[in-house]
């Protein structure tokens, strides 16, 4: 038995499309090649009726440009016996960890709440950046004879 194959082509346009958004809002971008030449049609998002885009052409789903990461700064500190460590409001985070001993924690001036050895909390924010989420109080950690435990906050720089 034998035989031929092959392929027949056909020049036909390659055609890709974008739905991306301007000023006024979403369009239909169509990117035709013919010829090895690449021509870009824009049009309302029936594909047919013509569109002239006004103000910066983005993709729909871009997001705005990124505020730049802000510079987070850490603490860690020991507490041992009496004495107490305080953590200014606007933190992004803070972590306790009780060794030994009872100490106690204040948030924002309220009733200071004694914890046992062993608890181990942490408060914390999603999202920083400028104009981002920070805690709003203040947190008083102080510490009784026998007392040993560790405080870490970070906060933006």
């Amino acid at each position: 038995m034998s035989g031929t194959s092959g392929s027949v082509a056909a020049a036909t346009a390659d055609d890709e499309y974008e739905i991306l958004c301007d000023d006024a809002g979403s369009f239909l971008r169509r990117y035709s090649t013919e010829d090895g030449t690449t021509v870009a049609t824009d049009t309302e998002l029936d594909g047919v009726t013509a569109y002239a885009p006004s103000g910066d052409v983005v993709r729909c789903d871009a997001e705005q440009a990124a505020e730049p990461n802000p510079l987070i700064g850490s603490t860690a500190q020991r507490q041992t016996g009496a004495g107490a460590v305080t953590i200014a409001a606007g933190a992004r985070s803070v972590t306790l960890v009780v060794y030994a001993g009872a100490p106690t924690v204040a948030i924002g001036g309220g009733t200071a709440v004694t914890l046992a050895a062993g608890t181990s909390l942490s408060w914390g924010v999603d999202r920083g950046g400028p104009g981002g989420e920070q805690l709003q109080d203040q947190f008083v950690f102080t510490g009784v004879a026998g007392s040993d435990f560790v405080i870490s906050s970070t906060r933006e720089v």
